[in-house]
């Protein structure tokens, strides 16, 4: 018998309490767009923005005011100087949107200025520039990456719990054909991907793709969450994040699948014994012990990653410890919900005709 620590009879009603579940999910989601609305976006890090960023340790504490007095008098455009990695590391970033001058003269400037200027031993440990519009470029594919990590993720849903590979298809197919007739209007990128998320929900919806749409909804949820409680702690967004972000679509997507895998076992074992509430109900108490099991080792290898790993995976390792924590409790408290909402899934008379 395998290890279990919740007791095989719980019986815990979480759709009963789903409504308080929706209540936090929209508080924290609307706080994290709140954030990105007053600061205009999120903060982009050197991978997207362009520009250049120097990391610097220093072999004692030093106020983040000190070194921007010792870099001010190069006159770097945009400069910024701020702390890295945990209290004790003494490491600090110092970012301009300067990208006109060559990473040498930056780190030969920047060298000068500090031996100058600042009276403790120091050491330049990376420096990294990219231009505007590489920058433009990886910030787009991002976004595009995501995107079809989530439409993928849809027609491989369709097909596996409803047997509606024809329906994925014409889902996919439509969805590609809007996508480009939007791309024709020339519109940015982040708003043909919002654009695109609306249509892939909508095609869910009206072709009662069920067990998509709750997966869908899930994983938008908990990349919105990450993504605005990482712009409520003023966190750079760069090419570690989003690489965390797909994790976290993979990681929720897993538990998604466990819990629904069951609940269509259940379905078709107990279908007209119970209603559908509490077959949703047994299914995620079955699934539950290995859900906390398999998130909580999960939780304190990036815990140790996070603790240990050092500035350089500090921000990706955070993303993990929010974007796993919400992952887990999106599979139970949105995912199942919102499947629960729209029922199980029903083929159109057409469809099931053919």
């Amino acid at each position: 018998m395998g290890l279990q620590i919740i007791k095989p009879d719980t019986n815990l009603d979480f759709i009963g309490i789903r409504k308080i579940a929706f209540i936090v999910s929209a508080v924290l989601i609307l706080a994290g767009l709140g954030s990105l609305a007053i600061k205009g976006g999120p903060k982009y890090g050197i991978d997207f923005a362009g520009g250049m960023i120097v990391q610097v340790k220093i072999d004692k504490a030093i106020g983040v005011g000190d070194i921007k007095d010792a870099v001010e008098e190069l006159k770097l455009p945009g400069l910024v100087v701020q702390t890295l990695g945990l209290e004790g590391d003494h490491e600090y970033l110092i970012r301009t949107s300067s990208s006109n001058i060559t990473s040498e003269e930056v780190r030969t400037k920047i060298n000068q200025a500090l031996t100058d200027n600042l009276k403790a031993g120091f050491e330049i440990q990376r420096l990294e520039m990219v231009g505007p519009k590489v920058g433009a470029d990886l910030r787009s594919q991002a976004l595009e990456a995501l995107f079809y990590a989530v439409l993928l993720i849809a027609v491989y849903i369709s097909g596996r719990f409803e047997q509606r590979w024809t329906a994925a298809a014409v889902m996919a197919a439509a969805l590609a054909g809007g996508v480009y007739g939007i791309g024709l209007l020339g519109l940015d990128m982040g708003w043909l991907i919002l654009v695109a998320l609306v249509i892939t929900l909508g095609l869910c919806w009206y072709l009662k793709l069920n067990y998509a749409l709750g997966a869908v909804v899930a994983l938008i949820h908990d990349v919105m969450i990450t993504v605005g409680l990482f712009s409520i702690m003023n966190k750079e967004f760069d090419l570690t994040i989003i690489a965390a972000l797909l994790t976290i679509v993979g990681y929720s997507l897993n538990d998604t699948i466990i819990v629904f895998d069951r609940i269509r076992e259940n379905t078709n074992a107990k279908q007209g014994k119970l209603t559908f509430g509490k077959i949703i109900n047994l299914s995620v108490n079955q699934t539950l012990s290995r859900t906390i099991l398999t998130s909580g080792t999960t939780l304190l290898v990036v815990l140790c990653l996070y603790v240990m790993g050092g500035s350089v995976i500090h921000d990706f390792a955070l993303a993990l410890l929010i974007g796993i924590t919400v992952g887990t409790y999106s599979s139970i408290f949105v995912a199942s919900p919102i499947l629960y909402g729209f029922g199980p899934s029903e083929p159109r008379e057409t469809e099931a005709e053919a």
